[in-house]
Parts: structure tokens; sequence; C-alpha cells
């Protein structure tokens, strides 16, 4: 493998479904050490690539000798604000395989959703959240010109406090 691989940046499929699912379960354990209920997380990512007003995924592929082979993905939800009448894009589940850390995937993602956002008119920016202990994560997002806000996230969840661990 060379250090920076030719990585493609398309919109998910259904066909794309178990990659989706695995990597999301692999992020929620390795990020929160959370184990999701799969049934109901194949729901969620369903729902998702069925209706394109609840969000998008994106899926990193690279090729290799024989196939393209999937490395990272990334979801985009949408959020209204009334201050800027316009929305922003708010970027969740972001996964890259380990084995392809450090080698631009990432990036590549963000690039294109950066590109896909600022050609939208009615796109006013674009927001994501991380785990304070994240800090390699934090610094992946700062590398590519996201900044820390002034913002604190609180939440009362009804589904995931629900689940044992």
């Amino acid at each position: 493998m060379n250090d920076q691989p030719s990585v493609r940046v398309r919109g998910a499929k259904r066909a794309d479904m178990e990659s989706l699912v695995a990597f999301s379960l692999a992020m929620a354990w390795e990020t929160e050490r959370r184990r999701l209920d799969e049934a109901r997380l194949r729901q969620g990512i369903l729902a998702v690539l069925s209706n394109p007003h609840r969000g998008l995924f994106l899926i990193a592929e690279v090729r290799e000798p024989s196939r393209r082979h999937i490395v990272g993905q990334l979801m985009v939800t949408f959020e209204w604000s009334d201050w800027r009448n316009g929305v922003f894009w708010w970027v969740q589940s972001v996964y890259v395989a380990p084995a392809w850390r450090r080698r631009g995937i990432y990036r590549a993602l963000y690039q294109y959703v950066l590109g896909k956002a600022k050609s939208d008119p009615t796109v006013c920016g674009i927001r994501l959240y991380v785990a304070r202990r994240n800090r390699i994560a934090q610094t992946v997002y700062r590398r590519v010109g996201l900044v820390k806000t002034n913002y604190i996230v609180y939440e009362q969840d009804f589904v995931l406090d629900s689940v044992p661990s």
C-alpha cells in the first residue's frame, strides 16, 4: 500500500449496508465503548438511505489490484438555522478502517462534503460533535479547517441510555 491511496468518495447505496453497519458498530465501540442494537442500527441506516431528507451516507473507496474496497464512511444530517436562514450540515458517524487511517481518507470524505456544501446556496455551514476524550479526531478536524465553538452539547437520550453495555 502506498501512503496516499487514490480515494473515490460516493453516495452510499443499499448494497453498502453491511459495510455501513460494521463501521457504525466499530465506531460506537471504539469511541464510546457502546454496543449498539444491530437491528435498530440497520433500520436507522436504512431510514437515511431511503429518505434523502433525513440525511446521506458517503462511502470512501480505494482501488486495490482486483477490486474497489470500502475503507471509510461519513453521514450528513441537516439542521435549519433561523439566524442564518440556511441549513447546517452535521457530519456524523465518521469511521475510517484502522488500516487506512492517517492516509487521507477522512480528508477526502470531508473535502467532498465541503465542496457539495459550498456549491449549495441553502447551506450555511458544517458542524460536527466529537467526544472530549477523542483527541486524535479533534486534531484531524482542526487540520481540515474546523474550529472549536462556544457551544457544549446537552442531550437526553431515550434510546441508547436504555441499552445495556
